[in-house]
């Protein structure tokens, strides 16, 4: 009689991976479940979004604006097909949220306030990294707070500026003004970097409310014209990609103070009704 060989236990082979194997519990079917590694396809998506921020800081310590800015736009198409691709293949999990979060740090929180100083703040010395700072650390308080109140919140608003949107406002800057050869040296040009990051970073900690658009079925039926007024919505922002994404984030950012002043008005409207 042969003797079989022993199978290795689990946590033997565990042990001589030099990388520990994820373990994360989970939902089913009301019990929760030990699951070991990680969903492949969202994480990827993520993991590309991550390699977008990090690419854009290189590309603008080299002094290539343009492909920095360009860098960050593809980080914010990444990230929104992320979480998408996870609830369409039922691939969510606490892993990826976090790492999606982590991500989100790096390409809307570090690159765009490295890239704006690279550009033109570092030419104002202390005030322009303080500058620089403020926008990340707001990025950062930003994320910390979406992360707490993600269960309470309500789906159909952000609170702030949402992150990609900011970085979408100060990279737009700098691509808009690099393809027109504008230095960020110009000592204008500099204030108006500052004042344009500053700003950002300020809405997003702000209490504004902005449509989250979540609201949108992507998976149900339109009518045949919606996809036509997609096309044309692609046709103009391919004609000037730097101007037209600038001005419609700088729209998007300007619409949560909007929304405030107009619901203010309409509720000081009300108190001045007279009631019968």
């Amino acid at each position: 009689m042969v003797d079989q060989p022993e199978k290795k236990d689990d946590s033997v082979v565990d042990a001589m991976l030099p990388v520990d194997e994820h373990v994360e519990e989970v939902a089913e079917d009301g019990q929760q479940v030990r699951r070991k590694g990680i969903y492949l396809l969202p994480n990827l998506f993520t993991t590309g979004a991550l390699f977008c921020g990090f690419y854009a800081v290189v590309s603008a310590m080299s002094g290539a604006f343009s492909a920095a800015a360009i860098a960050i736009f593809v980080a914010m198409i990444l990230d929104g097909l992320d979480g998408r691709v996870a609830r369409l293949i039922n691939a969510q999990s606490k892993f990826g949220a976090e790492y999606d979060s982590l991500s989100d740090m790096v390409s809307f929180g570090v690159a765009p306030a490295l890239v704006s100083f690279s550009w033109a703040l570092q030419d104002l010395g202390k005030f322009g990294w303080m500058v620089a700072f403020i926008y990340a650390a707001c990025a950062a308080l930003r994320l910390a707070r979406f992360n707490t109140q993600v269960e309470t919140a309500d789906k159909r608003f952000f609170t702030g500026l949402p992150s990609p949107s900011a970085a979408a406002v100060v990279a737009g800057m700098v691509w808009a003004f690099s393809d027109y050869g504008v230095d960020g040296s110009n000592i204008a040009i500099a204030i108006l970097a500052a004042l344009i990051t500053g700003l950002s970073g300020i809405m997003m900690i702000s209490n504004f409310r902005y449509n989250s658009f979540k609201q949108l079925d992507f998976k149900g039926r339109v009518p045949f014209f919606f996809i036509l007024v997609v096309v044309l919505c692609f046709a103009v922002v391919f004609t000037d990609p730097p101007r037209v994404l600038l001005f419609i984030f700088l729209a998007y950012a300007c619409s949560g103070p909007v929304m405030s002043i107009m619901n203010i008005g309409g509720i000081s409207k009300k108190k001045e009704e007279p009631t019968h």
